[in-house]
């Protein structure tokens, strides 16, 4: 059964989209992240241009973020202070993100950009995840115990303007969130991501915030930054795809929440492996995709014509 898509100007089996949008839902509400690392490189490789495919997933994140998030906070595990902090850093780099997202489309680089920060970003961040688990899965197999030691202090502790974030028994800089908060906002414009991969981590490892309260945090932060980005998509590009969103977001809502109750059931290590497994292997797709010769070596553009 063919659905045809109006701004991506193709048409696509509605079925195959029923499943890639309830697979990303389940993704987000098991590990805490948007999915949108790995839905958008799914729709360009559908053959979705990828301008659309960043400016529609983030729509399609927001309602998967909204699931995750209701399904965690039943559980009491979202620290709303924490998360509205990391809002205000979000909205503030969605906007600058989504003017950055517009001058690269009209100089014709997007593509290329989109494809680069991926790359970089998902390479990285999945390599450092994928080392930090495999350490911490060989030591419980050899029945090492890790010692709870006090945490020694770091110049994020020097940090000015701190707050007392009860839900996480933290007492830290509100600059911190602030500036992760805005990092994500970026990528959430010019990726098409939620920024949980970069999220969950920050949270984890720079905010030392416990880890029953990062996914819920996460995913509340996810939806009003993907929100917003959706808007400015919608004002500076209209690329954002209404018909490919509501498909996609309609199995996501039923993934989101089945993926919350089997998130559950797993240590914190063994989320952290395969969260990262999944980043590196698109990264991978999206690096062999940079360097190998495409099909068609030449496209035309009608991007600046009438300006003369």
């Amino acid at each position: 059964m063919q659905i045809y898509l109006p701004i991506a100007e193709l048409s696509m089996n509605i079925f195959v989209l029923l499943a890639m949008g309830g697979s990303v839902g389940f993704l987000s509400g098991m590990f805490g992240v948007g999915g949108g690392f790995l839905m958008t490189p799914l729709l360009i490789f559908a053959g979705i241009p990828p301008a659309i495919a960043v400016a529609t997933e983030a729509n399609q994140i927001t309602a998967a973020s909204v699931s995750g998030a209701v399904a965690h906070w039943r559980r009491g595990g979202v620290d709303f202070k924490m998360g509205t902090v990391l809002i205000g850093g979000g909205l503030v780099g969605t906007y600058f993100g989504a003017m950055i997202f517009t001058y690269l489309r009209e100089i014709g680089q997007v593509d290329l950009m989109i494809s680069l920060a991926y790359v970089i970003f998902l390479g990285s961040i999945g390599g450092l995840m994928f080392v930090e688990s495999v350490r911490s899965i060989l030591k419980a197999r050899r029945g090492e115990i890790t010692k709870s030691v006090r945490r020694q202090r770091t110049w994020v502790d020097a940090l000015p303007f701190k707050m007392r974030f009860r839900k996480s028994k933290m007492y830290i800089s509100a600059i911190m969130p602030i500036t992760i908060g805005c990092l994500v906002g970026v990528l959430a414009a010019i990726m098409g991501v939620g920024g949980g991969f970069v999220m969950v981590p920050a949270m984890i490892y720079l905010l030392h915030m416990p880890t029953n309260v990062v996914i819920g945090t996460s995913l509340f932060q996810i939806t009003f930054v993907t929100a917003a980005a959706t808007y400015f998509h919608s004002i500076n590009t209209q690329t954002v795809d209404v018909v490919l969103a509501v498909t996609l977001l309609t199995a996501a809502v039923v993934g989101a929440q089945i993926g919350a109750v089997v998130g559950a059931k797993l240590k914190g290590e063994q989320l952290r492996i395969l969260l990262a497994g999944m980043v590196l292997l698109v990264c991978a797709k999206m690096a062999f995709d940079l360097v190998v010769e495409p099909d068609d070596l030449f496209t035309i553009s009608t991007i600046g014509l009438g300006r003369q």
